[in-house]
């Protein structure tokens, strides 16, 4: 049994040096801002965040940084601002 979990242990890094096998389809976290704690999700292709900036413009430099962040390991939908969205629908 030990000799499967060292294997396991293995797998797991050789796994953690590919991200790209990883594509986050919901996702909920506090972003810790300078003034705030701010509640951040994503799900049904859509960003969600409870700062003031997003209520207005559906974008925000939380969600931004959350797409850096996890880059290519979220769907493409993801990582397009909302203009851009909206551009790409018509």
């Amino acid at each position: 049994m030990r000799s499967s979990l060292i294997g396991k242990i293995e797998k797991a890094k050789g796994y953690a040096q590919e991200p790209d096998r990883v594509t986050f389809s919901s996702l909920t976290a506090v972003f810790r801002g300078k003034n705030d704690d701010h509640e951040l999700s994503y799900a049904d292709g859509k960003w969600r965040c409870t700062c003031h900036f997003f209520s207005q413009w559906e974008i925000c430099s939380h969600t931004m940084a959350l797409q850096q962040i996890l880059g290519n390991m979220l769907p493409k939908e993801a990582l397009a601002s909302p203009v851009e969205a909206q551009l790409a629908e018509k």
